[in-house]
């Protein structure tokens, strides 16, 4: 006759008498507690494992969930980066102070004539730029690059010209006078 699976272990040497005893036990608690209703416990056991099992599904997924906005922001950093660096515009002779608001302060920029001109005007942008991790410097862009950084981050520090067409108020005490086109301040 054929011997049974626990048998077959033992005489392979994989399981000892005293764990084979100790399964066959367990088997037999298990059936006895089965045929008299007493397996709740085992119940409420499975029940606490699926339980804790779904908990840190969710936790994962969770974790995933945040793993992934980091990497879009840092995909979204490296296009704006990108973006800046390929498009940035650079002056020939930067001897011309362009001045500019960041915040509560100040800033200033060196320009030629040209960029100046295009700045006061509003068809080019001044962007944030980190030169040196923890050192931030400033850049000019066209417009429209401008607006594709804006499309991917709209809290972005960009300085755009306001763009005047010429519109005076009719009230304007001063509407008489002209402003010279060299008036730098």
């Amino acid at each position: 006759m054929a011997k049974s699976l626990q048998e077959q272990l033992l005489a392979a040497g994989l399981i000892d008498k005293k764990k084979a005893k100790k399964a066959a036990k367990d088997m037999k608690h298990q059936d006895h507690l089965q045929r008299t209703g007493q397996d709740n416990d085992l119940d409420s056991a499975k029940e606490k494992a699926e339980a804790a099992r779904k908990e840190k599904a969710a936790r994962d997924r969770e974790l995933n969930r945040q793993k992934e906005t980091e990497a879009q922001k840092k995909a979204i950093k490296a296009q704006i980066r990108q973006l800046i660096l390929t498009n940035a515009i650079t002056s020939e002779q930067a001897d011309i102070k362009y001045q500019f608001v960041d915040g509560k302060k100040v800033k200033q920029l060196y320009v030629d004539q040209a960029i100046w001109d295009r700045l006061s005007r509003g068809q080019l942008a001044i962007i944030t730029v980190d030169k040196v991790p923890g050192q931030k410097g400033y850049d000019v862009i066209p417009l429209p690059v401008a607006e594709k950084i804006r499309q991917r981050d709209a809290d972005y520090f960009m300085v755009i010209a306001e763009k005047t067409h010429g519109e005076m108020e009719e009230d304007d005490p001063y509407a008489a006078y002209q402003i010279p086109d060299d008036l730098m301040w």
